[in-house]
């Protein structure tokens, strides 16, 4: 034990800092905090994240669960994801549409509270993906729902996804 230990000890933190977001652990960057005090003064409270899995393979919701670590710091940004389409602000949407999930989706898109914000993530989202518009799958997000944003890649990174909801979530923000 003491060696693993001291091993540990020698060799230090081995994480890199987030190249926009937070340049190191002690200081968050401006933009966080420039972020941070822009939901709370126009929302009032935390910015709050409906995921929606509408066929896909996982591969985006494993990158979208690593946003939760202390890493990326997501509920330090004044964002969180809930349970319920009503409490929610953004659809975050993963998957092609798959003829199964096109009228939950619709169903969840309507209880959620106007100005309704969506976000496509990964090419399966953004176009279809390898499965495209076929019998069971009504191919992109898009096709089904009025998509804000998207977020290419499969799957994106959680950096990509999380300038996604940056992206989403500031134009709405000067609006308001």
């Amino acid at each position: 034990m003491w060696n693993t230990l001291s091993r540990m000890w020698k060799t230090g933190l081995l994480t890199e800092p987030l190249p926009v977001l937070q340049p190191s652990l002690d200081a968050p960057s401006p933009e966080l905090d420039h972020l941070q005090s822009q939901l709370l003064a126009v929302l009032g409270r935390a910015l709050c994240i409906r995921h929606v899995d509408a066929g896909s393979c996982n591969g985006c919701e494993l990158e979208i669960q690593a946003l939760h670590n202390p890493y990326y710091n997501l509920e330090g940004a004044g964002i969180q994801f809930v349970a319920s389409p009503r409490h929610a602000d953004l659809l975050l949407v993963t998957g092609p549409v798959s003829v199964n999930m096109e009228e939950a989706l619709r169903r969840t898109y309507d209880a959620v509270p106007a100005p309704k914000l969506v976000m496509a993530i990964g090419d399966c989202g953004a176009c279809g993906g390898i499965f495209g518009a076929s019998y069971a799958s009504r191919g992109s997000v898009a096709n089904v729902l009025p998509v804000n944003t998207t977020v290419t890649g499969c799957p994106p990174t959680p950096t990509a996804i999380l300038r996604g909801i940056l992206e989403t979530v500031r134009p709405a923000l000067a609006k308001a």
